[in-house]
């Protein structure tokens, strides 16, 4: 009879550690979670602002080509008749 006991002593000494290993793991899962969830929200913030200063670097590379640089005074050239169509596609529609 002992030995059934010992089986049985064995047994729930392995299942505690198992439901043990199983909290701490679901512990770190959460945690890891919200690490997760923080990581993506700040690479949202990341990228919202390196769109905004790509923004103001390519509105910089107009005023420099606007004020006489050589540089990029195709692309501004561009990006005006570009805007000069928008606002008469926009008076067509007005006109309409």
């Amino acid at each position: 009879m002992s030995k059934i006991e010992d089986i049985v002593d064995a047994l729930e000494n392995k299942i505690s550690k198992v439901l043990h290993k199983q909290e701490v793991l679901k512990q770190t899962n959460a945690r890891l979670s919200g690490q997760l969830e923080e990581l993506q929200q700040k690479l949202l913030e990341q990228q919202e602002e390196i769109s905004s200063w790509v923004d103001r670097y390519e509105t910089l590379k107009v005023a420099n080509s606007m004020l006489g640089s050589d540089e990029n005074k195709r692309e501004t050239k561009l990006k005006i008749n570009a805007l000069i169509r928008e606002i008469d596609h926009c008076i067509g529609q007005l006109s309409e």
